[in-house]
């Protein structure tokens, strides 16, 4: 019986990821405006990634940039202010783990949300980068704009929802994704 139950349960979970609309209120509207909502959230960490490597001269000037000797966390992270991580992020700021792993960390997230693959590792990836993002920042201290929902937040929680609801099927590769052998084996792959 208790199979049979896990059963049905695996097929409505596996149906949900392969119709155009999951969920019984989603619209087609709604599907488009969460895959509108994944890949400009993706455009913001891909392009955070090629403006700290190439110094496309945004936030980061051509001599400062990463294929030229710079460091992606030196600036940002020698300059924390506030908070009860002050020394640790000074201590590792220009390191050379923590630049490929906040690079990688950007890329890997950018391309999984525009593409609308691995929405699931996408989500906590986001969710973890945005946590030490927002604990650098340290927002509670006083002068801050909102010290609790602030843009990190914000990053973190839309990558969950693109996640929980499938957006990547729509105008992304996650129909395909969610098909291959190993993310069927693997659902948290999805």
């Amino acid at each position: 019986m208790k199979e049979a139950a896990m059963t049905t349960i695996h097929r409505a979970a596996a149906h949900l990821e392969t119709v155009e609309a999951p969920g019984a209120m989603l619209t087609k509207t709604a599907a488009r405006a969460l895959a509108a909502l994944r890949i400009t959230t993706g455009f913001v960490f891909l392009w955070a990634f090629l403006d700290k490597t190439f110094g496309l001269g945004y936030s980061t000037p051509w001599e400062r940039a990463w294929i030229n000797g710079g460091s992606p966390t030196k600036g940002f992270l020698s300059n924390v202010e506030v908070g009860p991580f002050q020394g640790f992020f000074h201590s590792i700021a220009g390191a050379g783990w923590a630049n490929w792993s906040f690079m990688l960390g950007m890329l890997a997230i950018g391309v999984a949300l525009i593409a609308g693959v691995g929405l699931r590792l996408a989500a906590v990836g986001t969710t973890a980068l945005m946590a030490l993002m927002w604990a650098a920042e340290w927002p509670l201290a006083s002068g801050s704009s909102n010290p609790v929902v602030d843009y990190h937040f914000i990053y973190a929680v839309v990558a969950v929802v693109v996640a929980l609801t499938y957006a990547g099927h729509t105008w992304g590769l996650g129909r395909l994704w969610a098909k291959l052998p190993l993310v069927q084996k693997n659902r948290w792959l999805i």
